[in-house]
């Protein structure tokens, strides 16, 4: 299975009105109003069946058209419009050719032409905790070049990986040093300050590094301490078992601002059941699916996208 991190280092150096009629008798008084009373129970059992789905597809679930030239944000943005009927473009940031002002300028436009929102952008190769010959230099711009351009299209979460990549010898269980671990505190803290000021919130994802514990990451999440700080779960991503993930899961829901919903879980019979442990926990955001294969993504893609809305509805 490709994963983003891997991809992305290797390839970048992304009503109708009733009219009201005069009473005739007391008979059809009341059977008019027996009707209406009946119309209103309807129409409230069906409230949740009428409310729009809040579905997305992460952009890295066509990265194989990407790697081949075969697609670019503007045709994702095409995809999830008139491909899809979806009105949401979930953003991985190897989508993003440029992150010059003209560029999002174009890609603001292209949103607003489609009516399309963007509940996620997910970050690759901006982790927090710097490692080996990363340059923190330039690992802090580009969280910070990334927060502006949140905050200009109205973005509802960015994830940037805590970091950092663990060397040969060092187990993803091991956690952070107590160091790593205050350094990266002290940033997603304050980048939790400028996303709750700007109306969205920002965090990690487990699925690499220490945040795939879930012992280490609610002590994050209880470290940081901040309404603008929250996580992306990327289902069946926690170490252990399936019963320990599904176990894990439930007990993120309450800090869950955004999901990644892989291949394998949208196939899971548990998929219903994975889903509630959110709409328990009354979860706001989209329901995210992120295919991996590189391979035949548009059926691929739309087959993930059915399950979830099967679930959903």
């Amino acid at each position: 299975m490709t994963t983003r991190r891997n991809f992305f280092r290797k390839s970048i150096t992304g009503a109708v009105a009733l009219a009201a009629a005069p009473a005739i008798n007391v008979a059809a008084t009341a059977a008019a109003a027996t009707t209406a009373a009946t119309t209103t129970a309807a129409t409230a059992a069906n409230k949740n069946a009428t409310l729009p789905l809040r579905i997305s597809m992460l952009s890295y679930s066509f990265h194989g058209l990407v790697g081949a030239g075969m697609m670019d944000i503007f045709h994702f943005f095409e995809s999830c419009r008139y491909r899809y009927g979806l009105d949401t473009a979930d953003l991985w940031n190897g989508m993003f050719t440029s992150t010059d002002q003209a560029f999002v300028d174009k890609v603001q436009l292209a949103l607003a032409e489609r009516q399309l929102v963007i509940p996620n952008i997910a970050v690759d190769g901006a982790h927090i905790m710097p490692s080996g010959k990363d340059d923190p230099r330039q690992l802090r711009s580009m969280q910070d070049r990334y927060m502006e351009i949140a905050r200009q299209l109205k973005v509802g979460f960015v994830r940037f990986d805590a970091g950092p990549y663990m060397p040969e010898g060092r187990q993803e269980a091991d956690g952070w040093t107590a160091q790593e671990f205050d350094c990266i505190v002290k940033r997603y803290r304050e980048l939790s300050a400028f996303a709750f000021d700007n109306g969205f919130k920002v965090g990690a994802e487990n699925h690499w590094g220490p945040e795939r514990s879930w012992t280490h990451m609610e002590k994050l999440i209880k470290a940081v301490d901040h309404p603008g700080f929250g996580i992306c779960m990327h289902f069946g991503g926690w170490l252990g078992t399936k019963e320990e993930n599904l176990a894990q899961e439930k007990a993120a829901a309450p800090s869950v601002a955004h999901t990644h919903i892989p291949w394998d879980c949208c196939e899971d019979p548990a998929l219903t059941r994975r889903l509630k442990v959110l709409k328990d926990a009354n979860y706001p955001g989209y329901y995210s699916v992120e295919h991996h294969s590189g391979k035949d993504e548009y059926r691929q893609v739309a087959i993930q996208l059915q399950k979830v809305k099967a679930v959903l509805s």
